[in-house]
């Protein structure tokens, strides 16, 4: 079994230890009534944009998602919450310094012994979530799965439908097509880019992702039987017939939106395998990416 397999499989018990850390990291998490921005890079972007959308809709403030290197330092927020696995990821650490003093910073990470630790005001710590895979998905899903908690949106239906979600078979045929739509509404949105971007790190897939009313303003149109367009969360009415009519394969499974997000991982896993690709060695992408220091500066890990 891959790193990644292991850490896709752990994590509905990743997802309850996240639930109960939410209670006792409470007071470093965003407050109701807080302007917030939420910050992270690939994945963890993608998380943020879950979590912004979630925290607007439960009514507990303004909260907007940015990757932590177009952060609109124009704007003033009451706390800026970063999502980062490794907590060395340059662009999130040259962020957190440069807003010191500057409204309260909260970062969630896999690893204390990093220079997150400094960076931010305070911390939250999934360590049980580290991965060894440089393809991410339970420390995504975790931290997702604390704010979800945080807010009072999670439920034990959730870690019920993960559990279904990697027991089940995927439908079949799916690992044979070769373009991959993935869709969302609202919170599900930053599901369905990250979805697609799991396909793109493990399967070298080609893969999209959309809003899912705005599949119809173009992308449908090439859509064809070798085509798989999954819907994360609630569909738009319609769209399953008017994807169906294209000779697309429409998938939309009744569970909670982030154990959808699982079986999505599940897939990504089962092409590379049937491409003959290694999850764990993802072409042109490590753990830790460094990136080159300007003017002779030193270098940071990402």
């Amino acid at each position: 079994m891959t790193h990644a397999e292991d850490e896709l499989n752990s994590q509905p018990e990743c997802w309850e230890r996240a639930a109960h850390e939410a209670h006792r990291h409470r007071a470093v998490l965003p407050a109701p009534g807080e302007r917030v921005a939420i910050v992270g890079c690939g994945t963890s972007y993608y998380m943020a944009q879950a979590a912004a959308a979630l925290r607007e809709d439960a009514g507990h403030g303004e909260t907007d998602a940015f990757a932590a290197s177009e952060f609109p330092h124009h704007r003033r927020y009451d706390r800026v919450l970063a999502l980062t696995r490794s907590g060395t990821t340059t662009e999130v650490l040259d962020l957190l310094g440069g807003l010191r003093g500057d409204g309260r910073t909260t970062a969630i990470t896999a690893d204390p012994h990093t220079p997150v630790t400094a960076a931010a005001d305070d911390l939250v710590v999934l360590d049980f979530a580290d991965e060894r895979s440089v393809v991410q998905t339970r420390f995504a899903t975790s931290a997702l799965t604390l704010l979800r908690a945080h807010l009072g949106l999670h439920t034990d239906a959730a870690v019920t439908d993960a559990r279904a979600a990697l027991a089940d078979a995927l439908p079949e045929g799916l690992v044979r097509r070769t373009q991959f739509a993935f869709l969302g509404r609202g919170w599900t949105v930053g599901l369905a880019y990250e979805a697609a971007l799991k396909m793109r790190e493990a399967a070298l897939a080609w893969t999209e992702a959309y809003p899912a009313m705005e599949y119809r303003h173009g992308p449908i149109s090439i859509a064809t039987a070798t085509t798989a367009t999954w819907m994360l969360g609630p569909a738009p009415a319609g769209l399953a017939d008017q994807v169906r009519a294209t000779g697309a394969t429409w998938v939309h499974e009744d569970l909670d939106p982030l154990a959808a997000l699982v079986r999505a991982q599940r897939l990504a896993l089962a092409v590379a395998a049937a491409r003959g690709l290694d999850p764990d060695r993802p072409r042109h992408l490590t753990r830790s990416v460094v990136l080159p220091a300007p003017d002779g500066e030193r270098p940071c890990p990402s």
